[in-house]
Formats: structure tokens, sequence, C-alpha cells
């Protein structure tokens, strides 16, 4: 190495203590992003997005498609029934 490329000890100590420093708060990220109850609150937010807007308005067009999904399954699930029941 050349001189001008040379660090002290003191240097290389803060560099491993900066890493040190980004690595535990990277970690404590990761922890707080694995917690069961944080991840519920997630999916409840993006739930909730789903259904209603920024300012808080319930998205018709989106909720009446989903109960037109659910009412097709079930139509389609009641004709199979019935073909079946004829056997």
């Amino acid at each position: 190495m050349s001189d001008t490329n040379a660090r002290t000890a003191e240097q290389i100590e803060a560099d491993i203590a900066a890493t040190r420093a980004r690595l535990a708060s990277t970690v404590d990220e990761l922890v707080d992003r694995a917690n069961p109850k944080n991840l519920a609150l997630r999916q409840v937010e993006q739930a909730k997005s789903q259904v209603f807007d920024e300012q808080g308005q319930l998205r018709t067009q989106k909720l009446l498609a989903v109960v037109g999904a659910v009412a097709g399954v079930v139509g389609v699930l009641l004709v199979i029934r019935r073909l079946v029941g004829r056997r």
C-alpha cells in the first residue's frame, strides 16, 4: 500500500463502528417488519386501501366487482350441485 492509501487504526475503528451501527439499524428494521402484529396491521391497511379511497369513501366499483364475483362463484357452485344431484 502506498502512504496516500494508508489508514490509521482510529480510521479503521471508526469505519467498523459505523458499519456496526448500520448493521444494527438494518437488523432492527427487519425485526420490526417480521413482527406478526406489524404484519397483520399492514395487511389490514392494505385491505382497507382496496375498499376505501384516500378521502375515506367506499370504492363502490371495486366493491360491486367483488360482490359480483362472489355471486358468480356461488351461482356456478349451485348449478354444479344441481347437475350432480340429478344423477
